[in-house]
C-alpha cells in the first residue's frame, strides 16, 4: 500500500521498518550518515523535520509530519498510544 508522508510524497508501507522522532541526537547522527551515503530523501517541502521513516534497503525518508500522524496513516493505530513525545516537546 502506498501512503502519503506529506506534501504529495508517498512511501510503500510494506518497506517501512520504523518511524522515529528526529529530536534525539542518535537519530540526528543517523540522518547525517544517510545523507552522506546518498540514501536520504527529504519529503518536508522545506518545513521542520519532525520524523524519519526508516525503510528496507537502507533508505531514510524525512517528513514534516509527526510520527503519530504517520502511524495512523500506516494503519498502525494500535501502536499510537505507546508513542510518546520527547521531553520538552512543544506542540506548534
Amino acid at each position: 500500500m502506498i501512503v502519503n508522508v506529506g506534501f504529495g510524497n508517498c512511501v510503500n508501507s510494506e518497506k517501512l521498518l520504523a518511524i522515529l522522532w528526529t529530536d534525539a541526537a542518535p537519530v540526528k547522527r543517523m540522518i547525517q550518515l544517510y545523507k552522506e551515503q546518498g540514501r536520504l530523501f527529504d519529503a518536508t517541502a522545506g518545513r521542520k523535520t519532525k520524523s524519519a521513516l526508516c525503510l528496507e534497503d537502507n533508505v531514510c525518508v524525512l517528513s514534516a509530519l509527526q510520527p503519530d500522524t504517520l502511524a495512523k496513516r500506516f494503519n498502525m493505530d494500535q501502536f499510537s498510544p505507546d508513542m510518546q513525545q520527547p521531553e520538552g516537546f512543544e506542540e506548534e
